[in-house]
């Protein structure tokens, strides 16, 4: 009976402190593995796709346009045909998917 509250409450020490951040970095660690990491992995696919882009390819833009690629540009453009003799020029990021892709040329 000689012991406050007070006194009861400040027993855990500097020990305390670092357990109360244990939850926080575990919630951080576990947002890491199921947000970052595979939004990370997702754009290394996404990039290694657009630089693969060549003539031939038959593509889908992320505004639902499918056609076929007819030139592809140094300055991050692909000329895409849409239909015959209607081609549009497209920024290579802006490519969602490739639908079918050409095989290179043996020489």
């Amino acid at each position: 009976m000689l012991v406050t509250p007070a006194y009861a409450q400040a027993a855990g020490g500097a020990g305390g402190a670092f357990a109360s951040f244990i939850p926080l970095i575990l919630i951080f660690a576990i947002m890491y593995f199921l947000l970052i990491r595979p939004q990370q992995k997702k754009v290394k696919e996404h990039q290694k796709m657009v630089e693969g882009l060549r003539r031939g390819d038959q593509v889908v833009t992320q505004g639902g346009l499918i056609g076929k690629v007819t030139k592809v540009k140094e300055d991050n453009e692909i000329e895409v045909e849409l239909a015959q003799n209607v081609k549009v020029r497209v920024v290579k990021n802006t490519v969602a998917q490739v639908v079918s892709k050409t095989e290179p040329a043996e020489s």
